[in-house]
């Protein structure tokens, strides 16, 4: 299974428009070879660099599993099309939240993971609340990594 965005390469420079410096709109990603069986995608973008730990910048889950990505811009509603739900974000809302480097380039690591079970929860999860849920029940992952400096 693979992630990737039609914005920048895995590795590169995620471009100005996604952070906070910019227009702070949703990555474009693509979802690949996702396997046999999965029931639902599950998202996270966060922030390893950060000065006080991991910085949680988005969480989705319950995407469809033949969804074959997420466009740009996607809004920050609880509640999305196609029944994907949107967590809270370590900025304290739901949805994307782009990357605002307080201090130097930091990465950005965007984790989809494939499901065996559909996560008809309510919105507004935490990163910790979906990973807890997501226990036992991932079939495989894939990552895609961004920089992001001032």
């Amino acid at each position: 299974m693979f992630v990737r965005s039609p914005a920048f390469e895995n590795g590169d420079q995620i471009p100005f428009e996604y952070g906070c410096h910019g227009s702070d709109i949703s990555i474009p990603l693509i979802f690949e070879n996702v396997p046999e069986g999965t029931r639902s995608l599950a998202l996270i973008m966060d922030d390893p660099d950060a000065p006080s730990g991991i910085f949680v910048h988005w969480v989705a889950y319950n995407i469809p599993s033949d969804l074959q990505g997420l466009p740009e811009n996607v809004p920050d509603a609880p509640l999305l099309a196609d029944g994907i739900r949107q967590g809270i974000n370590d900025f304290g809302k739901t949805g994307y939240g782009g990357p605002c480097p307080p201090d130097r380039p930091h990465r950005y690591f965007i984790k989809l993971y494939a499901l065996d079970i559909p996560l008809e929860l309510d919105p507004g999860l935490s990163k910790e609340q979906l990973l807890g849920v997501m226990r036992g029940h991932v079939i495989d992952e894939a990552e895609l990594m961004g920089i992001y400096a001032r």
